[in-house]
């Protein structure tokens, strides 16, 4: 291939492109493709600079509590307490490894959302349509734009319809750009040069077709370096919420152990190193350090568990206002349907057929009144697949005997009918050469194609909804192939009996025109159609789809299908997929009747909306949102974009959904599947379970922790639990119990509750009053064992081992508490826990027992074997504390229910 500057394509005509990069307008080969692959390379930017791995362990040491630690380590080191200086510096390693750890996990997260977001792109390939990564593009190749489509490479366009691009990421200008096939000037801007189109720009109206001309590195983008970003920071509105109250709380902590440290050298004369020690403790104690790593690692474990469901999350905030979801806006096809379209009914002027099959395939047998066609095929059905196949973008592949449709479902089946009635789709449309298109568009909703033959035959084909293509249709064929007057009468009530089956339906049509004709207006196609027949195509519901709405109407969440399809076709799939109120369907001129007071009463008391457009999306989002409802909305298209950016939670479709839709959404589903949003509704309560879990068990262990040490200083007692053992405590508590929460599955009954209000607070009155309450039984707990056995006799090392050890066990009995909220913890399947929480209660026991009983651990922190009478005490301790709290518990929320 030619060696051409980046600077000329826009300036060349498209033969002199086309020829400069030995490629045609079928596309190139597959062998050829791969060929040029290995030359060029993949079509994608560098991968963004990161941190070297020293530098990014390093800044783990860069945090407030850090710095203090590193500070008390050098004070201990000067005072001479080696062991002290040891376990603080062993602290603060650990803590840097888990934080180190735990970043690298958080990129590999996003590494892997990245690609299973990764672009897709329709291409010209072995003179067929084909859907391709867009990493596998490469110079030469076609590629087939449509609105709502990302430029995938940079391409020289060869032939455009209404084409009008965004390209604000590369010039800033705020407006689409219409776009042409002419060459322009050679020092033209960016901005300028119509005939090209840049990859990462966004496609907002119109068709169009071009030619790779560069790609990865070699793009525009590529070139453009200050636009690469690094890796997506794992962080949310909570987690900086956290950090912050963790700043403060740390600060107001060490305030606090300034004070006691002033108070207990000038009021208690006490020594200082003691004292001092004894404050280094109180702050490891009380400062949370490790609550926002938690928090942060239990989002990412969401992250992945809902990208395993096929619920990819590109907004971590998302994560939080799922769980909050009361209303659920979603479309029909695909969604809650398999979007696997057949044509199953056929009408024409004279016969009603059906058809048999599965899915696309284009096999299957054409009845009528129950009896196989086997013989002739009727010309008026000759005539309608021969407009089903040439008003028609899609194609059909087989693969390993399984067919499936490149292109629009509806027009996948279409193509599978002209099969079933004996056509062959590339014959006809090899014999018939389409030289110009009206695209669908919602707007008038319908699509025809001008097509020539080899006799210098030309006619136009056209299929849409029925009341519009009624309206545009002056007469239609009879069973003898001639033309009669339109009996609107007749097309009106087939078409309602084929949507009362739960159908949805087109109507096509033709119109013969002169030979010389080439240029398609719609001036052409608003009258003197000829009504050729009526198609119902029937996309039937997903099994898991019916079962997720159950489920979402337990959890108290509504469900409003917002479709395009005909009225009694939405009415009939709403009552097979269990819709409340699906014999009340409201349509999209219904709505432009409606002010917006009115539109929000009927939004709160209609499930069903038919015949819309992506503005009643918008409308109905809004309407609901003024009624107080948290709302999800589903889109696939371009025009979809602005509803989904104002819904509570945008949710784009993977595989049918434009880039636009993508972009504009907090929530992407890989298989476009309703259950999977389920799914993720699930996971969004369970995570925000979850961190409301970490942080209640947090805060009370690190209070009740941090309380032994202030009570025994102000009170001028024996410190129950020396300054080091509170680190060695805090250290292996927190880096396992802590993290076991994140992984705590979804609790019975999360979908049988209604959705939290968006203002519930985290950090709650409940939360205070636990926190308060289970600190003070820590502190009774900790300071009556150790009183009682100072009454044994015990020496003050065992004493305080057997207060350490209460300490860790009434913490690993606040775990197995704090993992179920709504429901009692006395249970079997409560005992039984999770393999995370056993692994982390075997971890922490089999530390505390080494500490307890291994001579080089007990000259480290001053500890004795335990008599084993004590340690059954100990035991008993642990259950004690969990008995009182969850009689607590049950007691406030009968409370609670009962409306106290």
């Amino acid at each position: 291939m030619n060696k051409l500057t980046k600077s000329v394509w826009h300036q060349m005509t498209t033969e002199q492109s086309l020829q400069a990069l030995q490629t045609s307008v079928d596309g190139l080969s597959s062998q050829e493709a791969a060929m040029r692959l290995a030359h060029y390379g993949s079509n994608s930017l560098p991968e963004p600079a990161r941190r070297s791995v020293l530098t990014r362990f390093l800044l783990q040491f860069h945090n407030i509590l850090i710095y203090v630690l590193l500070g008390s380590a050098a004070i201990t080191a000067t005072l001479g307490h080696v062991a002290d200086t040891l376990v603080i510096i062993a602290v603060v390693l650990i803590n840097a490894t888990i934080g180190f750890f735990q970043e690298g996990k958080a990129e590999k997260a996003m590494d892997a959302i990245r690609r299973m977001l990764a672009l897709k792109a329709s291409v010209m390939r072995d003179k067929g349509r084909h859907r391709v990564s867009a990493e596998a593009l490469v110079p030469g190749d076609i590629v087939l734009l449509e609105a709502g489509d990302k430029v995938p490479a940079d391409l020289r366009l060869l032939d455009v319809r209404g084409l009008q691009v965004q390209e604000a990421i590369l010039t800033g200008e705020s407006m689409p750009v219409e776009k042409q096939t002419h060459p322009v000037g050679q020092d033209e801007a960016l901005g300028d040069r119509t005939s090209m189109v840049y990859s990462g720009t966004l496609v907002t109206r119109g068709q169009g077709r071009g030619v790779v001309v560069a790609t990865g590195a070699n793009s525009e983008i590529g070139r453009m370096s200050g636009l690469l970003s690094g890796v997506e920071v794992l962080t949310t509105p909570l987690t900086r919420q956290m950090n912050l109250f963790a700043r403060w709380l740390s600060l107001l902590i060490l305030l606090v152990a300034g004070l006691l440290l002033v108070f207990g050298t000038l009021a208690e004369r006490l020594a200082f190193a003691d004292l001092f020690m004894a404050v280094v403790g109180l702050s490891v104690a009380a400062i949370p350090e490790g609550l926002p790593a938690v928090l942060t690692i239990t989002l990412a474990v969401g992250v992945q568990a809902m990208a395993r469901r096929n619920a990819i999350v590109r907004r971590l905030p998302a994560i939080e206002t799922l769980g909050a979801v009361s209303v659920i806006c979603t479309d029909k096809t695909g969604t809650l349907t398999r979007n696997e379209m057949m044509v199953a009914t056929v009408v024409t002027g004279s016969a009603e057929y059906s058809l048999q099959g599965v899915g696309y395939a284009p096999d299957g047998d054409l009845l009528c009144d129950g009896h196989v066609i086997d013989d002739s095929m009727p010309a008026a059905l000759e005539e309608l697949g021969r407009v089903a196949v040439l008003c028609n973008d899609a194609s059909l592949h087989e693969c390993e005997g399984v067919w499936s449709v490149e292109g629009d479902p509806m027009e996948g089946a279409l193509m599978a009918f002209s099969g079933k009635i004996g056509l062959e789709p590339r014959t006809l449309r090899a014999a018939w050469t389409r030289t110009d298109i009206i695209p669908f568009d919602a707007e008038h909703r319908f699509m025809a194609t001008l097509n020539h033959d080899h006799r210098n035959h030309a006619l136009v084909a056209v299929k849409g909804a029925p009341e519009r293509l009624l309206s545009m249709c002056g007469s239609q064929r009879t069973a003898d192939g001639n033309s009669a007057p339109l009996d609107q009468a007749y097309w009106q009530v087939q078409a309602e009996k084929i949507a009362a089956k739960g159908m949805r339906v087109l109507a096509l049509a033709i119109k013969p025109v002169a030979p010389e004709h080439f240029i398609l207006e719609f001036s052409d196609v608003e009258q003197g159609l000829i009504m050729i027949g009526l198609v119902g195509l029937i996309d039937p519901p997903r099994v898991e789809a019916i079962a997720a709405i159950g489920e979402c109407l337990r959890a108290g969440i509504r469900v409003k299908m917002i479709t395009g399809d005909h009225k009694g076709t939405a009415a009939a799939i709403g009552r097979q997929i269990g819709l409340q109120n699906s014999d009340r369907v409201l349509t999209g001129i219904e709505l432009d009747g409606m002010d917006d007071l009115t539109l929000a009463a009927a939004a709160m008391s209609t499930d069903i909306f038919a015949r819309t457009s992506p503005e009643h999306k918008l409308r109905l989002v809004m309407a609901l949102q003024s009624q107080g409802m948290t709302v999800a909305m589903t889109g696939d298209g371009v025009n979809d974009a602005p509803a989904l950016k104002r819904a509570d939670v945008g949710i784009a479709m993977g595989r049918r959904g434009s880039e636009a839709a993508k972009e504009a959404s907090e929530l992407v589903l890989a298989d476009d599947n309703f259950a999977s949003l389920t799914a993720a509704v699930r996971k969004g309560r369970t995570v925000y379970d979850n961190i409301k879990k970490v942080i209640s068990w947090t805060l009370p262990t690190s209070t009740g922790e941090a309380m032994t040490i202030i009570v025994a200083l102000l009170f001028g007692m024996t410190l129950p639990v020396t300054p080091i053992q509170i680190l060695w405590i805090n250290l292996i508590t927190a880096v396992s119990l802590g993290v076991a929460l994140a992984f705590e599955p979804t609790e019975p009954g999360t979908m049988r509750r209604p959705p939290r209000p968006r203002s519930e607070p985290l950090l709650s009155g409940d939360l205070a009053w636990h926190t308060v309450f289970v600190s003070a039984l820590f502190v009774a707990g900790v300071f009556g064992m150790y009183a009682n056995a100072i009454d044994k006799g015990y020496s003050v090392e065992l004493a305080r081992t057997i207060a350490l050890n209460t300490l860790a066990v009434m913490e690993i009995f606040h775990l197995f508490f704090i993992r179920n909220f709504y429901g009692t913890s006395l249970t079997w399947q409560a005992v039984r826990g999770t393999r995370v929480v056993w692994a982390t209660v075997i971890i922490v026991t089999c530390a505390q027992f080494a500490i307890t009983y291994l001579p080089p651990l007990q000259a480290l922190f001053a500890t004795v074997a335990l008599p084993p009478i004590d340690g059954l005490n100990i035991l008993g301790v642990g259950i004690a504390l969990l008995l009182i709290i969850e009689t607590e518990k049950q007691i406030r929320l009968r409370w609670r229910d009962r409306g106290g």
